[in-house]
């Protein structure tokens, strides 16, 4: 996190959703990122209807977000290794409860951390996070990478929604009223970041169980 976090204001971009810029850099998370997915590599999920999702995905934390024909679950072990997720690194975690408390949110413990992995020309279409048993604690997005637009609806899943600009290092925080809110990621386009070659990468955190 950045070492003058306690001088931060996250900026508040729609009610209850903070934009806390440059929290942090791929550079400074990218060794830990490396190290979850030697133990649980990224791979394109199924969707319900049977077609891969664009986006590479993989988990660390005692819960792991899946998808599948059988639909979207948290599990416990790596349905492709059979062992448990790796934990969440103790960096990761420390950013993700800093960004928490910045906008509002005392005690944030995440139990799973979803790892996205887009390529150029990727996104992820209109979605909200609705899988979790806890709606009380927030999401803490974190975006690394090559840049691209972050697109918010709220509660109402119409029209084009609001693009919000993200780079490399910033840090999105929603919840209370927003918690269930429509978003979504733009296509990544092409790019070169000098840590994470041709790619974008979200490291979302929630308390799923």
């Amino acid at each position: 996190m950045r070492q003058d976090s306690f001088l931060l204001q996250p900026e508040a971009v729609q009610p209850e959703v903070w934009l806390l810029p440059q929290f942090t850099s791929a550079a400074a998370l990218w060794a830990d990122l490396c190290a979850v997915a030697a133990v649980a590599p990224f791979r394109h999920m199924m969707t319900r209807m049977g077609h891969p999702v664009a986006a590479a995905m993989t988990n660390c934390g005692a819960l792991g977000w899946t998808s599948s024909a059988r639909g979207y679950a948290y599990r416990t072990v790596d349905p492709e290794t059979g062992r448990p997720w790796p934990p969440i690194p103790a960096a990761w975690l420390a950013l993700a409860r800093e960004a928490a408390a910045l906008a509002g949110y005392a005690d944030y413990v995440p139990d799973a951390c979803l790892v996205n992995r887009y390529a150029v020309g990727v996104g992820m279409g209109r979605h909200n996070d609705d899988s979790e048993q806890d709606f009380s604690q927030p999401i803490v997005s974190v975006l690394l990478g090559l840049p691209t637009r972050f697109a918010w609806w709220g509660d109402r899943p119409e029209g084009r929604g609001r693009d919000l600009p993200v780079q490399d290092g910033d840090v999105l925080v929603w919840g209370r009223s927003a918690r269930l809110g429509f978003h979504a990621v733009r296509p990544v386009p092409p790019g070169r970041h000098p840590v994470c070659g041709e790619f974008r990468f979200n490291l979302t955190f929630r308390k799923a169980g």
